[in-house]
Order: C-alpha cells, then sequence, then structure tokens
C-alpha cells in the first residue's frame, strides 16, 4: 500500500471506521467500497447534497467520495 493508493484492505479498513461514525448522520444511507481509476475509495451514499458536508474527505489515508442516490425504501414483499 502507498499512501496515493490504498490497498483493499485498508479502504476497507477505513470504510469500517467511517460507517461507524456516520452512522447517525442524517442524510448518510450507505457506505462501501468503490474503485476510482487505479485505488479503492470509500464511497458514502448521501439523500442530498447537503449531507456531503459532514463527511471527511480522508479516513486513514484513504480518500472518501459521495454520490447523492436520494431516499432509499424498501420494497414490498411479493
Amino acid at each position: 500500500m502507498t499512501a496515493a493508493h490504498p490497498d483493499r484492505s485498508a479502504a476497507r479498513a477505513a470504510k469500517t471506521e467511517l460507517a461507524a461514525r456516520l452512522a447517525a448522520e442524517p442524510g448518510v444511507v450507505g457506505v462501501g467500497l468503490a474503485r476510482r481509476d487505479t485505488e479503492y475509495v470509500v464511497r458514502v451514499d448521501l439523500t442530498d447534497s447537503g449531507a456531503g458536508s459532514r463527511v471527511p474527505g480522508t479516513v486513514s489515508g484513504v480518500r472518501v467520495v459521495t454520490q447523492v442516490i436520494g431516499g432509499v425504501r424498501a420494497l414490498p414483499a411479493t
């Protein structure tokens, strides 16, 4: 792993840390891993862009990206 290109295990650890920190934040609906070019990043899914102000740009040297996906709701059982 390098600071510029964290490996998958470093990104997983950063994801776990950030998910715990953002668990109660309104507007955050998901935290996961994603690939951006040649690196792993932590991706935070948001209900609206305003929620992004509470998301850090990096966690433990791993870049964090946000994506507004809107609200999430369960589909009815069939």
